[in-house]
């Protein structure tokens, strides 16, 4: 494997961006951040030294000081309420509408209102004991498996051959042509 050579041109590019990265650092340091843009004060120099380098501070700036926009200062926040109340909606008719311009209508008249489903009680006991076979054979596997582990192998058996013939039973009743007229909206 080869090593690179300490003195190839790779090498003093990298000095060189280290350079720049200490230069552009030390200038973003020495930058006196003043909210809402403000002018600095007359006879204030804007920088601390002449020189790159770190600036020279009494107080350390943390990460909550970094606001290159002037946005957390409350001055700042009550600036940008009184400008949102000075605009109003005749001068946002050119501008294109955002997600928070919004305005929900409240009528109900094209909601979706489902019809009643129709009554148990007129449907045909086969059916409905079909129905009962296929979702509670299942369920009875289930609670035997859970609560009486010592079932006999007859009674499982049982279910397994009630859930087959009920599921068999709901498949044979479906319909065996295609409606040409029907959409599939409706089920």
């Amino acid at each position: 494997m080869n090593r690179p050579d300490p003195n190839s041109a790779d090498q003093s590019a990298n000095k060189d961006d280290d350079a720049v990265w200490l230069d552009l650092v030390a200038r973003l340091e020495a930058t006196e951040s003043s909210p809402l843009g403000e002018a600095p004060e007359p006879g204030r120099p804007e920088t601390d030294q002449a020189g790159p380098g770190p600036a020279k501070e009494d107080t350390p700036r943390g990460f909550k000081d970094f606001d290159p926009l002037g946005l957390s200062s409350p001055a700042a926040a009550a600036a940008s309420d009184a400008q949102a109340a000075q605009v109003g909606p005749e001068q946002l008719e050119g501008r294109p509408s955002g997600p928070r311009d919004f305005e929900a209508d409240d009528d109900d008249d094209g909601a979706f209102v489902p019809e009643e489903p129709p009554s148990l009680v007129g449907t045909d006991p086969l059916t409905m004991l079909a129905w009962i076979g296929a979702v509670g054979g299942p369920l009875a596997l289930l609670f035997t498996a859970m609560f009486w582990r010592s079932a006999p192998l007859l009674a499982i058996l049982g279910i397994v051959v009630a859930f087959a013939a009920s599921v068999v039973y709901l498949i044979m009743r479906l319909p065996h042509e295609k409606n040409e007229d029907d959409d599939g909206a409706r089920i």
